[in-house]
């Protein structure tokens, strides 16, 4: 018999995560039916969308959450022994999968045989290849649809979603990057490796006035992970026609509806410079998947594009690198290697 750890909520977030809200379990795995494998996890990401979308469900379910893991027994032959998978299984260490049964299936994903990658870590598959380069990718061309010579701003740049967005935009159509983050390490990350134009510390630095010096000719493309008044300082600096990628809203998650503040009014900016803003999901594009995972592939290869990974070893770790990471404590991609 194997032996599974998975985490259980056994009670929501409210306002940041505790410890007690989680239940680390062990239980011993059934034998296998036909058509059924078994993986182990080898990485599991950790995301602010982990935070929000954990409320809509009931307590007493597993953890969500995406992983790389490898099949360690099967009894399908289309899911043979020594491949990968990536798929929505949780937080937990061991797996059994029908591929063709509902109970993995989450937003619409479903665990899936990876890409051959070559020698490239498979931890990217869950961040630079996975739906971190997607969202990216994605987000990106189809939303703000880049010119050259246009004006970005990234928010929450030095994230593995925002440092991934600032590098398209500059190396490949030759925008002008600006990124808004959280540390003068991420700043002098994003500008002397990753080649972002400038970088604003929003703790240190009054963003308002930073990005009239950075933009003096203001804003075309914004791509927005965080939300709240740093995307309003934004907002009202961009230029007509202005396009906005809604990808997250970090700098709420962690607080209750009750007590969010009062925002500055959007709709001047919105109307006078005739401004769109869309949301999006990854799963948006999922029938373009392969495109986007392809493009960034190539990107990476010819050293276009680079990546960053803040990697926390010990699967009995994984709710300190969750709330590591929503508090801005990762680097580019935060991982958790079992």
């Amino acid at each position: 018999m194997v032996k599974a750890k998975r985490f259980v909520v056994v009670k929501h977030f409210q306002n940041n995560p505790k410890p007690s809200d989680l239940k680390l379990v062990v239980e011993e795995l059934p034998t296998l039916q036909n058509e059924e494998f078994l993986v182990q996890a080898e990485y599991l990401s950790v995301d602010p969308y982990m935070r929000v979308y954990t409320q809509r469900y009931p307590t007493g379910i597993t953890m969500i959450g995406i992983q790389v893991a490898k099949i360690i027994e099967s009894k399908n032959t289309d899911f043979p022994v020594g491949k990968r998978i990536i798929g929505p299984l949780g937080w937990r260490t061991h797996t059994i999968i029908n591929p063709y049964g509902p109970e993995h299936d989450f937003l619409g994903i479903k665990p899936m045989l990876v890409p051959d990658i070559g020698d490239l870590s498979p931890s990217l598959l869950l961040g630079a290849l996975g739906l971190t380069g997607i969202s990216a990718y994605f987000g990106l061309l189809d939303i703000c649809k880049p010119i050259q010579g246009e004006v970005l701003v990234v928010s929450g740049a030095g994230g593995a979603v925002g440092s991934h967005v600032g590098q398209i935009a500059k190396k490949i159509f030759g925008l002008t990057v600006i990124g808004i983050t959280d540390s003068d390490e991420k700043c002098k990350w994003l500008v002397e490796e990753l080649g972002f134009d400038y970088a604003i510390d929003y703790k240190k630095e009054d963003v308002e006035v930073s990005l009239r010096k950075a933009a003096p000719k203001g804003i075309d493309c914004y791509f927005d992970n965080v939300g709240g008044e740093i995307s309003t300082s934004v907002i009202y600096q961009m230029n007509n026609y202005g396009r906005i990628a809604a990808c997250g809203s970090i700098s709420s998650y962690n607080l209750d509806s009750s007590s969010l503040t009062k925002s500055t009014i959007l709709q001047p900016p919105f109307v006078f410079n005739r401004l769109k803003m869309e949301g999006f999901l990854a799963t948006d594009w999922k029938d373009r998947w392969n495109e986007g995972i392809q493009k960034n592939l190539q990107w990476i290869r010819e050293g276009k594009l680079l990546y960053r990974e803040t990697i926390t070893n010990g699967f009995e770790n994984m709710f300190d690198a969750f709330v590591g990471m929503l508090e801005g404590e990762n680097i580019g991609k935060a991982l958790v290697q079992v």
